[in-house]
């Protein structure tokens, strides 16, 4: 059996759930830091992600870990792993 690196390395991110209105899918806000090129200042940039939550089991506010996975539906690439 092949071990590929795709399948060692899978992204993991943390961030707030900020909806939770759909059945088994979560929107998380991930916010980083980012330093300007010129004037060495950080900014925040946020992203959101539909992540699959089976049990529906994580609520609005939670910080949660998301990883990376296969595509679920049209817009969900991602489930959620952990609460923090």
């Amino acid at each position: 059996m092949e071990n590929t690196k795709a399948q060692d390395k899978k992204r993991r991110l943390e961030g707030v759930v900020v909806s939770a209105k759909m059945k088994k899918t979560r929107v998380v806000e991930v916010v980083r830091l980012k330093k300007h090129s010129k004037y060495l200042k950080y900014y925040k940039l946020s992203h959101r992600f539909k992540a699959h939550d089976e049990e529906e089991k994580y609520g609005l506010g939670d910080k949660v870990v998301i990883e990376e996975t296969r595509p679920i539906s049209k817009e969900k690439r991602w489930i959620i792993i952990a609460k923090i």
